[in-house]
This record gives structure tokens, sequence and C-alpha cells, in this order.
């Protein structure tokens, strides 16, 4: 088969899924033959590599489900422009709850240790030894409420 003639167009065409709603641009060179007998035909590349045309057959690169719209060029990246990014915006969220839920544990803990440093210098200041107010066990364990307990003040007499 010999070939005769061919011309290159660049084209690109914006895409969506319609099962999972992921979006995508892609660029193809677009090469226009005629074959031995007179036939054309067309070569569709994409960075390159030969691919089949996306206009037949569009697969979504995140699901590959084939449920596929094809829209022209810029669509995709205009409607990602608008909305706020996702993941990063996540990522980033995620990253100052983290910082402001260390910065109030620090603090709480910080609070902790200088009320029971004034405790200790009361308990001291009242002749009482500071070894009477520290828990059995020489371990410091967090003194848990009941719901019960903290919800007396609330009940009917």
């Amino acid at each position: 088969m010999s070939e005769i003639a061919a011309t290159t167009v660049h084209e690109a065409y914006a895409f969506a899924c319609m099962r999972c709603g992921y979006g995508w641009e892609q660029a193809y060179e677009i090469e226009h033959h005629v074959d031995g007998s007179g036939r054309p035909y067309v070569v569709y590349r994409a960075n390159g590599e030969r691919v089949p045309s996306p206009l037949s057959t569009p697969t979504c690169a995140n699901c590959e489900g084939h449920v596929v719209r094809i829209m022209r060029a810029g669509r995709v990246s205009l409607a990602q422009q608008l909305l706020p990014p996702r993941r990063a915006a996540r990522k980033a969220a995620a990253r100052e709850a983290a910082a402001r839920k260390a910065a109030a544990r620090e603090a709480a803990e910080r609070q902790a240790a200088e009320r029971e440093a004034a405790e200790r210098q009361a308990a001291g200041a009242a002749g009482r030894s500071p070894a009477a107010l520290a828990p059995a066990g020489g371990a410091e364990r967090p003194h848990h409420r009941q719901l019960s307990g903290l919800l007396r003040p609330f009940h009917r007499r």
C-alpha cells in the first residue's frame, strides 16, 4: 500500500464522563492520508502515539466508562477554573483543622500543668505534702466524669 500526500491537522477536544463526572482535554494530530487505491483514511496521534479515533470510541481515563460527552476544546478547563480546587482545598482544610486541634490540645495541657502547679503550691503553703496530691500508683490519670453527673444540675426536683 503506498501513501499519497498526507496532510496534518491539529485539533483538541474536551471530554466529560457522564458516569463519574471526570473531565479532561486532549490535543490530537490528525493525519489525512490516501491509500494506493485512492481511498482516504485518517490516523489520530496523541502525544506522538497512534490512538483510535476519539470521536468513535471515547473511554473515560478515570472509570473506563464509555458514556463520554465530547465538546470543543477549552470547555473542561474553563469549568475547572470556575470550581474551587477540591482535592487541594480538602487537604488544606484538613491541615488547618489538625493544626487548630494540636494548638487547642497544647493550650489545654499547658493550662492543666499551670493549675496543677498552682494546686501544689497552695498545698505546700497549707502544710500538706505534694505527695498527698498525687494519685496512688504514681501515674496521673485524668478525671472522667459521668454524663449523669454532668447533667445533675439540670434535673427537675
